[in-house]
């Protein structure tokens, strides 16, 4: 992914308050932090990385500019605000090793079920932590983020996210209680999506379409239709009803759906996943 130089500009000094560390450097922390440089919205000279695997450290440092380091320590040493990206399951594990520092940064946290409360538990009862939950398309600056923060955070930490969340999409501040729900909903959802895409390609290509131009149809008409729903001030069944004409071909398309039980599988799709979400964080 090709970055532009930052600009330097008054415009765009966004986030200066806070030097940024991640550790993770995985599909979650790459997407957030590609999607935050290419709009600018980090300095990527304030940016400081590392993985436990160094190759992705030093690749997300080639490709944004930010700067590799050697350990958690250092990283956290040289940061405001530092970006939780490990796995829920290695999370505790990973907080339990850092380094005691008079003045620790704001944690913010991508662990899917991983409650403040244990956070605050293990980095102490004075830390400042902010529960995150974005997802993948931040890399398009097209995220969907939702986050809560803990007794500690006041509202300049609150502002920092938000904003680092906004430049790669929209963001909402919800109650810790519904961040499982985001988990299963809009942090999973790109997958049920794509999954979408595929099958309408697929049926593109039976009924005789190439397979590259069915792909494309079927993905900017899932584009397309999110944008409607976005901008315009009507329910997404309104919206339907108005490409639904009797007997025509949208309602046998959409009788066809009701068989295969379309909506009940994506509505128990997001409970499940957000149950899961629940017991990762107890695991």
């Amino acid at each position: 992914m090709a970055l532009t130089p930052f600009d330097l500009s008054p415009q765009n000094v966004i986030m200066w308050m806070m030097k940024l560390g991640i550790i993770g450097c995985g599909k979650m922390g790459s997407a957030l932090l590609k999607g935050a440089v290419q709009s600018k919205s980090v300095n990527p000279a304030e940016v400081f990385l590392h993985d436990a695997f160094s190759q992705l450290a030093n690749q997300l440092a080639k490709d944004t500019g930010a700067t590799a380091l050697g350990s958690n320590a250092e990283v956290v040493a040289k940061s405001e605000a530092l970006l939780l990206c490990v796995k829920p399951q290695d999370m505790l594990n990973m907080l339990n090793q850092l380094p005691d520092i008079a003045e620790p940064p704001l944690f913010i946290s991508i662990a899917a079920g991983l409650t403040i409360s244990s956070l605050e538990d293990a980095l102490g009862s004075n830390s400042r932590v902010v529960r995150v939950m974005p997802n993948t398309p931040a890399l398009v600056s097209m995220g969907a983020s939702a986050f809560s923060r803990g007794a500690g955070v006041n509202d300049e930490d609150a502002k920092f996210v938000h904003d680092i969340l906004k430049a790669v999409g929209t963001v909402t501040e919800v109650p810790e209680k519904q961040l499982d729900a985001v988990t299963g909903l809009s942090g999973s959802g790109p997958a049920y999506i794509y999954t979408a895409i595929e099958a309408l390609a697929d049926g593109g290509v039976l009924m005789g379409l190439p397979k590259d131009k069915a792909l494309m149809l079927a993905a900017q008409t899932v584009a397309g239709a999110a944008e409607m729903v976005l901008q315009q001030d009507e329910h997404p069944a309104n919206l339907r009803d108005q490409v639904t004409s009797p007997g025509g071909t949208t309602i046998a398309g959409l009788s066809a759906l009701e068989a295969g039980a379309f909506r009940a599988t994506l509505i128990e799709a997001v409970r499940t996943a957000t149950h899961r979400a629940t017991e990762l964080g107890k695991s």
